[in-house]
């Protein structure tokens, strides 16, 4: 999915063509990667560009779906993309690992992580602590799955007896629906509508975010690799700021964020995908922390936490710094972050 908006009406409304096509060619290409398939937060930029914040920057950005936060971080890895969506907890482990292609986190988007234990009525799941000895299922390497021990501990869930069950991201919201497991981990507000979107009664549905019970963690953020921001500050900071003023746009107005993702994705559910942001939103992005302090803080205290506790829960023994991972060097001013 590539998105390449022309600057038609830019060109009729300049009153000389040779400028606007000399503006036009010095736009600096730049390759991003979401998180997953187009849901409802993607509308901040979606927005960014339809409302012009990329180009007013000099950036000519191409934004493609992704196919999960680890799936982001291999091609962010590899140069595929300069700058993507993701989860730094799942850079942990990758920048221990891959010194020479670590990867840092420019805008905190998330500031509390969406990863929850979500379950049915009826499965005797009726607080955290019943998931002991049940069947939990989630893909293999996803970060709410990697990152359970933690959160059982912070919750006093008892892990004896627990048995997991991998599946395919796809396929998490379908084995919660036929019994084939008990509960599942994932995103909070994407298994949550997801189970919605296949009929599941929204008051039969049961969750717990990591974040609001224990486990105060960051969540998803802008990253890109370090050597490559070394090289592109300044592109990155016209990113972010683009960025943080798409999702103001997207704040002030949902149904012009779904309008835009709709363009993107003729099977997009606006309805379904407003609510899906409501939850995003109030739950893991406008956080009393980002009312204080502005869109993008950076607590380094909180970033610690989060590398300790993703190095216990991978048992690595030489994690990288905090300071290598996160950096607000890049966020616009505190006084185009308020919101």
């Amino acid at each position: 999915m590539t998105h390449r908006r022309t600057l038609l009406g830019a060109a009729l409304a300049a009153p000389l063509a040779t400028p606007f096509l000399r503006g036009a060619a010095a736009q600096t290409p730049l390759r991003f990667s979401l998180d997953w398939a187009l849901q409802g937060n993607h509308g901040m930029w979606a927005l960014a560009e339809d409302r012009g914040l990329y180009a007013r920057e000099g950036l000519a950005v191409r934004m493609d779906r992704g196919f999960g936060s680890g799936d982001t971080i291999v091609k962010l890895a590899s140069g595929a993309y300069d700058i993507g969506f993701t989860d730094p907890s799942g850079a942990v482990k990758f920048n221990a690992e891959n010194p020479d292609k670590k990867l840092v986190s420019i805008y905190q988007v998330f500031d509390r992580t969406a990863a929850a234990l979500v379950t049915v009525k009826g499965r005797g799941i009726d607080k955290p602590q019943d998931a002991a000895g049940k069947k939990l299922g989630a893909p293999d390497a996803e970060a709410s799955r990697i990152l359970f021990p933690a959160f059982a501990k912070a919750a006093n869930i008892n892990m004896a007896g627990i048995n997991w069950t991998s599946m395919a991201p796809n396929l998490r919201d379908t084995m919660l629906v036929q019994r084939q497991v008990d509960a599942v981990t994932g995103f909070l507000f994407t298994v949550h509508f997801n189970l919605v979107g296949i009929g599941v009664p929204e008051d039969s549905i049961l969750s717990w975010p990591y974040a609001e019970n224990g486990l105060d963690l960051y969540g998803s953020a802008v990253m890109c690799r370090a050597d490559w921001l070394e090289r592109n500050g300044e592109t990155a900071a016209k990113f972010v700021r683009a960025s943080v003023g798409g999702l103001k746009a997207l704040l002030n107005d949902v149904p012009a964020g779904m309008a835009a993702l709709k363009k993107r994705e003729p099977l997009f559910d606006e309805a379904l995908e407003a609510r899906r942001f409501a939850m995003t939103r109030d739950r893991s992005m406008l956080t009393p922390n980002v009312r204080s302090n502005g869109l993008g803080y950076l607590d380094m205290e909180r970033a610690r936490l989060l590398v300790r506790t993703n190095a216990e829960a991978y048992g690595i023994g030489s994690p990288p710094t905090a300071e290598s991972l996160f950096t607000d060097r890049f966020l616009p001013p505190a006084s185009e972050r308020a919101v």
